[in-house]
């Protein structure tokens, strides 16, 4: 973090430079962007700089348009704007305990009841750079293990979240499922038994939640290892139903997390399982499966979240019991994303009733909607890596996300004209000789060309302009100077101006879009909804996934279906 005085700075100079571009009140949102992808450390205190640059604009705001010149002369030359180098991603993360060029072998255990979303993006990119930084392995292990009626194991998961792996760039290097494994996992529970640390179980739930509090032993739990053994047949042979009987590892019943004290290892499930159908009746817990799945398949070292500790504490309580030495654990906090309110349960729900628009819906905040949206892979994961393997638990805006993405899209994305909630205006006395314009593709890539676009005399102007500055003389952008009528209903549709001259002069600049050649748009918010409007001719050539930027409105990508042309043509918005 830079010095406050330094910072103040650096928000002030970016709120005139916006406030001279735009000629009106300079915006927050830009700014905060800007400053965000210059500066990789600034990005873990970006409250801090949005609360900077409020200050900054608001004060900005109040000077006279004739002394922002000189006002940005006064702060001198913008060196401190220069994107500065990002640190070293692998600078941030420690080395592996013991670990081995070469041999490193990583693992990867998603549930397969959702896709993978933005909360998954420390699993991911953790786990991919240091399979590269070790030349290591990374196996997918599905956690496929049977969930409950509230949260299945369902088919169609395994293909998605392996699609969301190769979009992400994390390919495995072997896919495993628990539920091939199942068989596996009894002989460690055999194990367990024949050592006499672990039992059969049959006590109702509230006398167990009652026993465990306590710290009283449930009646079971004296069985010797051979009346243990015995149950335990029992279990796999069908003599308990589901719910009836579980195996219980012994741990300290006065353990001073009662969550920890004999915790289930084995259940029994008839629910129809996706890959298995009911071939096995007794399936592991979760942690259980680790503990074994962590020695068989080889895992060197394993990387999870900090939340898993009772499941460190398990594996190694297992591990120490049979006399295995288990692979360290290396834990990263919780990163989260403050506008992503991410639950897989609901995205679920709206998804299957058909309220969300399939799992690319942007309210999903999935790897997929960001792809809609125009936010890139690598965008993300240098999101991701910039926060390295702290422990912390971070929430971040996710204007820091868009930050990183609009450093690698805003210099190569055209710009085109985008008018929300239209009124179409004929001006008067506009001159005959302005029916087409020449416009940039982009303000400071001359390289990137220029496009031929219809001009006057009717145009489509944005009501919010309108309603904003009625009988007054506003510049349509690159174009004229028009004088509004006096009185401008707040539904109008049809109104009519006046040409008042060509000269550049400082006045409200407004978006427009000539009535010749418009194409109707249909916009995808972030939040799901749908805002209509015109857009200029030439996006009657886009082309599926192309990359705008909507001048005044932010980064769009057409979205990926068939574009039917006497149709509105359909966007996704991206960010600002």
């Amino acid at each position: 973090m830079p010095p406050p005085e330094d910072l103040a700075r650096r928000a002030r100079r970016l709120a005139i430079e916006n406030a001279l571009a735009h000629e009106g009140a300079p915006l927050a949102g830009p700014i905060v962007g800007r400053l965000l992808a210059t500066d990789p450390d600034l990005r873990a205190h970006a409250d801090e700089v949005r609360a900077v640059v409020d200050a900054a604009v608001a004060e900005v705001s109040r000077i006279p348009r004739a002394e922002l010149a000189s006002q940005l002369a006064s702060l001198g030359g913008p060196e401190a704007e220069r994107p500065r180098e990002a640190r070293p991603a692998g600078g941030d993360f420690p080395d592996l305990p013991g670990a081995v060029h070469g041999k490193v072998v990583l693992r990867m255990a998603p549930f397969p009841s959702g896709v993978l979303h933005v909360g998954h993006g420390r699993m991911l990119y953790i786990h991919q750079h240091y399979r590269e930084r070790y030349g290591g392995r990374l196996l997918l292990v599905f956690d496929d293990t049977v969930g409950s009626e509230e949260k299945r194991v369902e088919s169609e998961f395994f293909d998605l979240i392996l699609g969301d792996c190769d979009l992400a760039g994390v390919k495995p290097d072997e896919v495993f499922y628990k539920s091939d494994r199942v068989p596996q996992f009894y002989p460690w529970a055999r194990r367990l038994v024949d050592r006499g640390a672990a039992y059969v179980c049959r006590c109702a739930p509230e006398l167990l939640r009652r026993n465990r509090a306590a710290g009283v032993p449930c009646p079971e739990r004296a069985q010797s290892p051979g009346e243990a053994s015995d149950e335990w047949e029992r279990m796999l042979t069908g003599g308990y139903a589901p719910g009836e009987a579980v195996l219980r590892l012994k741990t300290d019943l006065q353990d001073p997390d009662p969550a920890f004290r004999d915790r289930v290892l084995m259940r029994i499930s008839d629910i129809d399982h996706p890959r298995v159908g009911r071939r096995y009746r007794v399936w592991p817990m979760l942690e259980f499966s680790w503990a074994v799945d962590d020695i068989e398949l080889g895992v060197t070292h394993v990387l999870r979240g900090k939340d898993l500790v009772i499941e460190d504490r398990m594996q190694r309580y297992i591990w120490d019991l049979l006399g295995i030495t288990g692979p360290p654990f290396v834990h990263w906090g919780i990163l989260r994303v403050r506008e992503a309110k991410v639950s897989k349960s609901k995205s679920y729900r709206e998804v299957r009733s058909g309220e969300y628009d399939g799992w690319a819906d942007p309210r999903t905040w999935s790897l997929r909607s960001l792809d809609r949206r125009g936010i890139s892979m690598d965008s993300f994961r240098e999101f991701i890596l910039s926060f390295g393997m702290s422990l912390a638990d971070i929430e971040v805006p996710a204007e820091t996300l868009y930050a990183e993405n609009r450093k690698r899209i805003d210099a190569t994305t055209v710009r085109r004209s985008f008018v929300p909630d239209p009124v179409r205006v004929h001006v008067a006395g506009y001159p005959s000789d302005l029916a087409t314009v020449e416009l940039p593709n982009h303000p400071d890539r001359p390289e990137l060309g220029t496009r031929t676009v219809p001009a006057g005399p009717d145009f489509f102007l944005p009501l919010r302009d309108l309603v904003a500055h009625p009988g007054e003389e506003v510049r349509l952008k690159e174009l004229v100077n028009v004088r509004l009528p006096e009185k401008i209903p707040p539904h109008a549709r049809r109104i009519t101006a006046t040409f008042t001259s060509r000269e550049n002069r400082r006045l409200p600049r407004f978006q427009w879009v000539a009535v010749e050649g418009a194409r109707a748009v249909d916009l995808l918010d972030v939040d799901g909804q749908h805002a209509r409007g015109i857009g200029e001719r030439s996006l009657g050539d886009a082309r599926p996934r192309e990359l705008f930027q909507f001048e005044r409105v932010g980064f769009v990508r057409v979205d990926d279906r068939k574009i039917v042309r006497s149709k509105p043509l359909p966007v996704v918005y991206g960010h600002p």
